[in-house]
């Protein structure tokens, strides 16, 4: 399996960006998808996934209500969608996807089989 992400800028605080994942290599539709982003000097932190039907998606606390994930099956692709960016969003952004998995493990970025190469997110103030 093969992840391209894409759609990473530079914007400003309370601007919006969308960002991009083509998937190729596996039967997309089967598999649950996520976005993580890692800032400088600290972890990967879980941002959004959406399981593998679409009909179910998880957000973390800090992004809720701002971030929305989609994923297009037909282009396998899944999206995200970012409005009202803060400074503290910034980051590199990766998309993951694994084989369907408890959905209680899909915050944890152990459960992710694939990785794309990352996009930088940065929010000026």
């Amino acid at each position: 399996v093969q992840l391209q992400a894409s759609g990473g800028g530079l914007v400003q605080a309370g601007g919006s960006l969308s960002l991009s994942c083509a998937a190729s290599g596996r039967t997309f539709r089967d598999w649950d998808m996520g976005w993580f982003r890692q800032a400088p000097g600290k972890e990967r932190e879980f941002v959004a996934c959406m399981r593998y039907s679409g009909g179910t998606t998880i957000y973390a606390d800090s992004v809720k209500g701002r971030f929305t994930i989609s994923r297009d099956n037909a282009k396998n692709t899944v999206y995200l969608q970012m409005n009202s960016l803060k400074p503290d969003d910034t980051a590199v952004y990766y998309c993951a996807t694994t084989p369907r998995m408890a959905l209680s493990a899909l915050r944890l970025p152990s459960s992710y089989n694939y990785w794309g190469q990352g996009t930088q997110v940065t929010v000026s103030s």
